[in-house]
């Protein structure tokens, strides 16, 4: 197992960009849907001030125009960002071709509406909601290289999970997401409350709560499991439910007697609980696994 907490991860929302006309940090361009139909009257203005909380796509749509359009006569591309107190120009612009009355369609199917919380990124958003992180994405007019910021709203497509994953004090949505996993396989396999803890503060310990594609030497994952000590591939170590069930071992254990999970280890219901972890994870650093059990144990009781 790798030395814990080795060095501090760096998500979407920690990384920064910068705009290719200014060098400075700037708010995504992202594709947020209105509900205010376009103001087609402010068209012909001929230059807009960035205002926090805007896009380019929410500012064409307010003045009626295309957003290809906007970034088109601002030398802009889908990728590029903007910030606050920007001067954008907006004459010349083509406005959007009013489309030909015909029978009404059937209403889209409305998305639900996520706010960003620190830490947060694409991925633990989308997984937390059953989504693939590309839908989000798309949904949301951004690619992989776009940044989030705490206070953003972003859309969940339609068909998802809509309701916001539980809020737990000290986690963000994807640690949210990873613990509720690990509570879900304890509760299939019949693991203790206890074990169930055990498991939350050592994943915590190893990755931050997170999947984690590096570590110490091969480590990977969830709890920085090693392929080199028998513990599967990198892509099977990288599997978050196969790593949980490795973790908790027993019958279901998907490496057999190749490792030793939890449920392997004879008396493990009595030893403290950095003893526990220590046995499973044979980390350099045991004594670091106790800090969690207080926080495992307050987390454990708000998924249940």
């Amino acid at each position: 197992m790798s030395p814990p907490m080795r060095r501090h991860v760096v998500s979407h929302a920690q990384k920064s960009m910068t705009s290719a006309r200014t060098g400075l940090p700037v708010a995504i361009v992202g594709a947020i849907a209105l509900s205010v139909a376009p103001d087609a009257a402010h068209a012909a203005d001929a230059a807009y001030t960035v205002a926090p909380g805007d896009t380019v796509s929410s500012i064409a749509a307010r003045h009626g125009l295309r957003t290809a359009d906007v970034l088109q006569s601002n030398g802009l591309g889908w990728s590029s960002v903007i910030m606050p107190g920007q001067k954008l120009h907006l004459a010349g612009t083509e406005a959007a071709p009013t489309p030909p009355v015909s029978a009404p369609a059937a209403p889209a199917p409305s998305a639900a509406a996520y706010t960003i919380r620190a830490g947060d990124t694409i991925s633990g958003i989308a997984r937390a909601h059953g989504l693939t992180t590309d839908a989000v994405l798309a949904a949301n007019g951004l690619d992989r290289a776009s940044i989030i910021y705490p206070g953003q709203v972003i859309s969940v497509p339609a068909g998802a999970a809509v309701s916001a994953p539980p809020v737990v004090d000290g986690l963000d949505a994807e640690q949210v997401a990873n613990a509720q996993l690990i509570v879900r396989v304890g509760r299939e396999l019949g693991v203790p409350d206890r074990g169930i803890a055990v498991a939350l503060g050592t994943a915590m310990q190893e990755s931050w709560l997170r999947n984690l594609d590096w570590g110490d030497r091969d480590s990977l994952g969830l709890f920085q499991q090693r392929p080199v000590a028998g513990w599967g591939t990198a892509a099977e170590v990288s599997d978050p439910t196969r790593s949980v069930r490795a973790f908790y071992g027993g019958p279901s254990d998907p490496n057999g007697s190749r490792t030793r999970g939890l449920l392997d280890i004879s008396g493990w219901e009595a030893m403290s609980y950095a003893d526990a972890a220590q046995a499973v994870q044979i980390s350099a650093y045991p004594e670091r696994y106790a800090q969690w059990e207080a926080p495992a144990a307050l987390w454990l009781a708000a998924l249940r």
